[in-house]
Formats: C-alpha cells, structure tokens, sequence
C-alpha cells in the first residue's frame, strides 16, 4: 500500500515506522521540514505541506491507497481549529475527489461528546458540545461523514480519547511537576488512551474499519481523577495534589465535559485487542521508563 499520513508527528511517526515495517510505502506530511530526518531514519518520506493550504497538497505524489489524518493544532484557539480541522478537511477531501483512496481515517476527539452528568456515551450518544471547539470538530466530522454517505470518499472516524505515553499525559505531567490540583470533589472522568493503542487502533480501522462508521478510541477504564491521581500516589510514594480553590475550579470548570465513553464497538467490530487496557499498564511502562532513564526524581514523603 502507499500510506499518506497527514500531521505525522507524535502518534503519526509510530504509526508510519509501523506500516514500513509491515513493507508499505509510507509519506509523511508535516507542516515545515522541521523533523525529516526523524521521519527518514524511520523509513518514511518525509514531505513539507500544511493542509490549510490546497496548492500544498498539490503537489502531493497521488495516488495514495490510505490515508490518515491525524492532524493537531498547535495554539488551540477556535479560529486555528476552523482553520485545520474544519477547512483543512475541506481541502482534503476536494483533493482526494480526483484519485480517492481505499480508505481514509481521520482521528477526532471525544471532546465532541458534551455531557457533563457522568453518563456512559457510544458512538451514538449526541454530540452537542458546549465548547466552541468542539463545535468545529462536530462540523468537520458531518464533512467526512457526509461524503462517506455521498460515496465519494471512504471515510473511518475515531473519536480519540485523552493521549498519553511516553513524555505525555497532561494531567501526569501537572503531578510530577507539582502544579497538579483536583478539581470539585475530583468525580470528574478522565478518558485515555495510550499512544501505541491508538496506533494499532488506526491500523485496524485501515483494515476493518466501515466507510461512515464512527469508533470511540479510548481504553476499557474511564476513571475519575480522584482514583487517578490516587493511584499514582501509591505507585509513587508521593503526596496526593492538593483541591483546587473556587477560584480555580470556576476558570477551570469552563467547557469541561464529564462522561464516560465506551469502546465496545471498537472491539467487537475492528477486533481490536488492547495492548495497555487501562491507564495503570500504560503509566506503569511510562514510570518504569522514566526510571530506567534516570528522569524521575520522586522525594520520599516524611515519616
């Protein structure tokens, strides 16, 4: 197969060092040549082009037999998320109308699920976020969806979960840093997924996934933060973090969602077999890691 992997950068990288191994011809696209002779010691083709800009991807090498969007932004703000997400879809998908591939996946976020009551959401729950960002996500997955049932490009979602792995994990991060605080009484919900699951959960949806059909990626444990953070106290021999003050929860509270979200439909229909099925196998690898480098430097707590 020849792979096109949009955004090839944290999860992008594995996933094409992945494929080459299995003996495809991947292309990577990044935004700048910042970060090609990463790509090309991993076998991949390494290509300058940023998807908000269609003369870029002109000068693509088409035909592509898959293609993965796992594009991210990098300043968060709505007008970059209508830019990459919403418009850079745009383009791709008028791109790929010419020589459309086997298949296409574009990897989302769960973040367009907007319930904040703890339920359990599928792929089928409402999508109605609060979050202006969310929104967009929402409209870029219609787009997909929309020519998927239009028959003009065989498009797989997955709704992706919280990333996490090696030298990443927001809320892992807080802690080791001591910046970490919980939030309310700390029952919100947190939702992950390791990287190298998502990568297997990419090459899955490439193989099984059903044009149209939309995935949850996200682990068999959504835990609260709580329990999180609680579970790496005992792991780590270090103080829980402390509650945040009103103050902080109402800053922090705005457009957070609380949920948990299922991947029943993942394993049943892609079959897939997870790797690192709740957070503690991923954060016991990622500890044991940093242990092993010489990078985690945890003080013992005082008698």
């Amino acid at each position: 197969m020849r792979v096109l992997i949009i955004g090839c950068g944290y999860v992008g990288l594995p996933l094409g060092a992945t494929l080459v191994r299995a003996g495809h011809e991947v292309f990577g696209v990044r935004r700048s040549c910042a970060g090609a002779d990463q790509l090309a010691a991993a076998g991949i083709q390494p290509f300058a082009a940023d998807i908000t800009k269609p003369a870029d991807l002109a000068r693509l090498p088409t035909p592509f037999d898959w293609v993965v969007n796992c594009v991210s932004s990098t300043k968060g703000g709505v007008e970059e998320y209508r830019e990459v997400y919403l418009e850079g879809t745009r383009h791709l998908i008028e791109w790929l109308a010419a020589c459309p591939p086997k298949k296409l996946v574009y990897t989302g976020s769960t973040s367009v699920y907007g319930q904040i009551d703890g339920a359990a959401v599928k792929e089928t729950s409402p999508t109605e976020p609060a979050s202006d960002t969310s929104k967009i996500l929402v409209e870029t997955e219609k787009l997909l969806l929309d020519a998927a049932a239009q028959k003009r490009l065989l498009a797989v979602v997955l709704r992706v979960a919280g990333i996490y792995g090696e030298e990443r994990g927001h809320l892992f991060q807080q802690y080791l840093r001591d910046e970490a605080r919980i939030t309310g009484k700390g029952e919100r919900i947190i939702n992950m997924i390791h990287r190298d699951d998502l990568v297997g959960v990419i090459l899955a949806a490439l193989k099984n996934g059903r044009a149209g059909e939309v995935y949850n990626a996200v682990d068999d444990e959504p835990v609260t933060q709580l329990h999180f953070f609680r579970w790496l106290a005992e792991t780590l021999g270090k103080w829980m973090p402390p509650f945040a003050t009103d103050a902080e929860d109402a800053q922090r509270k705005r457009g957070l969602t609380n949920k948990k979200v299922l991947n029943r439909k993942l394993k049943m229909e892609l079959g897939y077999q997870f790797k690192y099925p709740t957070f503690r196998q991923g954060y016991t690898d990622e500890i044991r890691r940093l242990e092993d480098a010489g990078l985690l430097n945890i003080q013992p707590e005082p008698r």
